[in-house]
């Protein structure tokens, strides 16, 4: 608002003052001027100033810009080569009006007003206010340009700048004079954007300039940075004034930040009071990237105490310019002795900076500011600094090229053909009195090659060609800064190739360092896992989680993990999905070994038996305990455990079908046998009842049938079962589980339920009947032992439906065939391990008179039946099966 404010003030004044005189008296600015046909205008910031809040006085410099000075005496030198040039603009010359614009917006608004004024009495023509000057060149900064812009725009001067490059001058609905021969900040944050991608930095700081330039570029390169996926660690401003506490603030805030790579978009003299403030504090370990502002800046370069920090930077800066014969014999001709050296009054400070000596001033005397007075016999090019350095011709050729274009366009004013103009009427300009306006139009038509053969020409927004260096801060052999050129920006890139070439093996990272800075909020999550997001941070901070079992991540910082197949797993390290290990009861497994071994012996225990009973079939334990039934019962439990290793294996359709159904009727006829020893058994106490002649009816040939009768209800069961829902091998995959589980389904649930539910039917009746006869009295009562038989093969089915319910894959068949072998042993032990123990080690008690001996009966027993001798009863039905054989 303050600039708008003095712009309005000067237009009133403008318009108010038809002579539009300039300011003269001791408020003038000083002006280096040369007549020419034509002049034109130059505005550049030879000093540095310090910025004041309210323009009421005149900012005092602070420091002589040498660079910039170069790049004044360059707008002379190319003007000098276009007066003695015969075929561009011959018989017209060229003439100049410098003004030094200080760095700030107030005196280039001055500097611009005089422009405008003339010398002399100057005309108001069509409500404008024009002087000599129809063009200007400059200024450098864009917050410069910007007001300057806005004041030449009202009277459609042109305006050539050769170093503002903020985005926003290229909006011509509100600079339609202004033209530049500096690419706008718009390509060179596309460059910028494009470094941070191609060396993968996702977490970049930006400190910008507290003006157009900075504020805008920083702006816009935070936009395009961010959607490529990279997120901003900070956005600090670097206040005018260069506060000790405001810098302060943002180096830390660097450091605590934890970027690895910061961008400055400020010009020279900002980033200069931040590198002060870092250097102060003892930042280190960042990676500075470069606006092209303070890229090659010798300001920053020069000095040795920044080499620590800036050793290893990196930026774009303007397209170097190949050697321009005669420009350095031109900056090394100026001395105060020369002819036109009065009538510089930029000489005189200039040369006190660069020999530290004090020209006499007007007044006399010896010396000012306790310098020596100058000899006189100084030489410049006894000097060595960056105002006579042409190795970096970036800026310089900028100027060079404005220049350049403006004298094309004349050219081409003083070409126009009579009756083929580009004006109302096919009317061409008046070349003795140039129209702004008529220039601006041929300004931006200009397109001519120079004579190193680059093309100049302005697009439709007035910009030019975008072709940036990629330079790098390197220490050369004598300890001072070299701009080594490590790649290219080319925006006239063709479509389909890259913009943006870099030779990774010239550059020398900060800290001397050959291997690429990171510069990340997170590490890059490995394949395996994937990023979970940090609440309240950016995207960029994220947390790295393991991919749970069953899904995988095969790429570098994996958004989500992919769940595999349902006939697939994730390996150890989830990147891969694997087929599933096939899991059963295998013999090669440790539990299947186990069982393996416990079934062979409750095979050998079981053949032992028999062995046993076959040895001494004779004695009467082995007669009175009816050795045919006994023997079949051995048989039956053989057949139980050697049914067990059916459950062992890799399923498949017999096997499955053969496991149930050899269980099934394998354990049917093995309670069959248990049953009928224990119809036997009562039905022998039975007998010995006066008149009873119950045992005709449980003869051996009835003990067959009934034994068979039982076992046949099971066949048919199961043959029922095999014929309408056969039990098959099914693949059991579950996506929580690493292995597909082979196993046997049941085919028919209904078959199955029947065929556990009849042997569950028998052994319950058989434990009825032997828990009523368990106390019958003798020495040696069969009863007792069939019901702590039943009673625990009962206990292990029972057990066994839950654990087999809850057991999964291979464990319900394990659980199975624990089941068979707990319930065999669990007969095997309680039916004949009491007898194995008085054959083999009690044989006294293996006689006829121990078997008959009386013991005291259960009280309740009377009630139920008369006393009756066990071993009699044994006895009898023994004398009857032989009698009815």
């Amino acid at each position: 608002g303050r600039f708008f404010t003095t712009l309005t003030v000067l237009l009133l004044f403008c318009h108010d003052n038809s002579s539009c005189r300039p300011m003269v008296g001791p408020s003038a600015l000083p002006v280096l001027q040369r007549d020419g046909n034509v002049m034109l205008g130059g505005l550049f910031s030879l000093h540095d100033m310090v910025m004041q809040l309210i323009p009421l006085s005149s900012p005092l410099p602070r420091r002589f810009n040498f660079r910039t000075f170069r790049w004044m005496r360059t707008m002379m030198f190319a003007i000098d080569e276009i007066n003695r040039d015969d075929h561009l603009l011959p018989n017209f010359t060229l003439g100049y009006k410098i003004y030094d614009s200080c760095s700030t917006p107030y005196h280039a608004l001055r500097a611009s007003v005089e422009l405008m004024g003339g010398e002399g009495e100057g005309e108001v023509e069509g409500g404008s206010c024009h002087g000599l000057v129809p063009v200007v060149i400059g200024d450098g900064g864009s917050t410069l340009s910007l007001v300057v812009a806005r004041f030449l725009g009202v009277f459609k001067v042109p305006q050539v700048s050769y170093f503002s490059s903020c985005a926003c001058l290229s909006n011509k609905a509100e600079f339609q004079a202004f033209l530049r021969t500096m690419p706008s900040d718009f390509f060179q944050v596309d460059a910028l954007v494009q470094l941070v991608q191609h060396f993968s930095w996702k977490w970049v700081g930006v400190v910008a300039g507290d003006d157009a330039y900075g504020r805008g570029g920083a702006q816009l390169f935070s936009e395009k940075v961010q959607r490529l996926g990279a997120c901003m660690a900070l956005h600090e401003i670097i206040p005018k004034n260069h506060a000790e506490g405001a810098m302060a603030s943002i180096v830390a805030r660097i450091r605590s930040s934890g970027a690895g790579v910061v961008l400055v978009f400020a010009l020279e003299q900002d980033a200069g009071a931040l590198f002060d403030e870092a250097l102060r504090q003892g930042l280190t370990g960042v990676q500075w990237l470069a606006s092209e502002a303070w890229s090659t800046a010798s300001v920053l370069s020069t000095p040795t105490r920044f080499l620590p920090i800036l050793q290893g930077s990196m930026g774009f800066a303007i397209r170097r310019a190949v050697h321009i014969p005669g420009l350095q014999e031109f900056l090394l001709r100026l001395h105060p002795s020369s002819p036109d050296a009065s009538e510089d009054p930029f000489l005189r400070p200039f040369w006190e900076e660069v020999f530290r000596c004090s020209l006499q001033g007007d007044g006399g005397g010896d010396s000012q500011g306790g310098k020596p007075l100058c000899s006189g016999s100084e030489d410049l090019g006894s000097v060595r600094n960056i105002y006579s350095d042409v190795s970096q011709l970036r800026i310089s050729y900028n100027v060079y090229k404005a220049v350049y274009a403006i004298a094309h366009a004349l050219h081409a004013m003083r070409s126009c053909e009579t009756g083929r103009g580009p004006f109302p009427l096919h009317a061409c300009p008046n070349t003795d009195s140039i129209q702004p306006w008529q220039l601006l139009h041929y300004l931006k038509q200009v397109e001519f090659s120079n004579s190193f053969g680059d093309e100049t020409k302005f697009d439709v927004n007035g910009d030019p060609v975008a072709v940036y260096d990629l330079v790098n801060w390197q220490l050369g052999a004598e300890g001072q800064v070299k701009f080594v050129t490590v790649g290219r920006f080319d925006e006239t890139t063709s479509l389909g190739r890259k913009k943006l070439y870099i030779q990774k093996t010239d550059i020398i990272w900060n800290g001397n360092q050959t291997t690429v800075p990171l510069s990340v909020c997170s590490s890059s999550c490995l394949p395996g896992t994937r990023r979970a997001i940090r609440p309240h941070f950016p995207v960029c901070c994220f947390d790295c989680v393991v991919c749970t079992a069953g899904e995988i991540s095969n790429q570098t910082d994996a958004i989500e993990c992919v769940r595999c197949l349902p006939e697939f797993w994730s390996n150890e390290e989830c990147t891969a999905c694997i087929p599933k290990q096939v899991d059963f009861l295998s013999y090669g497994d440790t539990m299947g070994m186990a069982l393996l071994s416990v079934a062979l012996l409750g095979s050998f225990c079981t053949a032992t038996v028999v062995l046993i009973f076959a040895c001494h079939h004779a004695t009467p334990i082995v007669r009175a305990n009816n050795s045919e039934l006994s023997f079949l019962l051995l048989f039956s439990l053989t057949l139980c455990f050697l049914c067990s290793l059916t459950f062992i294996g890799r399923p498949s359709e017999w096997s499955c079908m053969l496991r149930h159904t050899a269980f099934g009727i394998t354990f049917v006829l093995c309670i069959s046998c248990v049953l009928g020893k224990t119809i036997v058994v009562l039905m022998a106490f039975r007998a010995t009842l006066p008149g009873s002649n119950v045992m005709k009816w449980f003869g051996p040939l009835q003990q067959r049938a009934f034994i068979s009768l039982c076992t046949v209800v099971q066949v048919v069961i199961c043959a029922v079962w095999l014929a309408v829902s056969p039990p098959s091998p099914r693949r059991l995959m579950t996506r929580e589980s690493a292995s597909v589980i082979l196993l046997c389904d049941e085919g028919s649930a209904l078959g199955f339920c029947l065929v556990l539910g009849y042997i569950g039917l028998l052994a319950s009746l058989c434990l009825l009947l032997a828990f009523l006869g368990r106390k019958l009295p003798d020495n040696f009562n069969e009863a007792k032992l069939i019901t702590f038989s039943m009673l625990i093969f009962c206990a292990v089915w029972v057990a066994f439906v839950p654990a087999y319910v809850s057991s999964p894959g291979k464990y319900s068949t394990a659980t199975e065939v624990f089941a068979i072998l707990g319930s065999s042993f669990g007969l095997l032990t309680c039916l004949f391990l009491p007898k194995c123990y008085i054959i083999l080690l009690k044989p006294e008690k293996n006689n006829r008179k121990h078997l008959m001996a009386k013991s005291e009966p259960d009280k309740t027993f009377y009630v139920i039946i008369p006393f009756v001798s066990y071993s009699r009863g044994i006895v009898r039905m023994n004398r009857n099966m032989s009698s009815s054989q």
